[in-house]
């Protein structure tokens, strides 16, 4: 029976049968790390921002890890690190969720016109007061 001939030598050393059958290989706990999200505050009362991820056996690793990758360098006031298992996201086909009114004039602060008031006021207000003064 022939066997796999490889460029790496520990797979060489393995002898591993050319013909080999696949086998369901069944991974042990903890074989895979899970992935948490980082989030970077820069200084008290900014916004959290996502940074990266990482990966690690418990969330206190990952918080750990999180530091060390990115709170290294800059200043850093705080990280929050969150499994991505727990992130809930909403589909692309549920955009139309996010779909509204085109015309809000009234929230813009053009659409009150409070600039022209108040000159049309002061302009009233030295016109009176130069027609006592006369």
């Amino acid at each position: 029976m022939a066997t796999i001939i490889s460029l790496d030598p520990r797979v060489t050393r393995l002898s591993i049968e050319a013909d080999a059958p696949a086998e369901q290989v069944i991974t042990p706990e903890m074989d895979q790390f899970q992935t948490y999200e980082v989030f970077h505050q820069p200084k008290s009362g900014a916004h959290h921002v996502h940074v990266g991820s990482v990966h690690a056996p418990t969330p206190e690793l990952a918080l750990l890890l999180a530091k060390e990758q990115y709170a290294r360098r800059g200043q850093t006031h705080n990280l929050w690190v969150v499994s991505t298992a727990h992130v809930i996201t909403m589909s692309s086909g549920d955009a139309d969720v996010f779909e509204t009114t085109p015309e809000k004039k009234y929230r813009d602060v053009a659409a009150y016109m409070v600039r022209n008031k108040v000159d049309a006021f002061k302009k009233a207000q030295n016109t009176q007061g130069e027609e006592h003064q006369s």
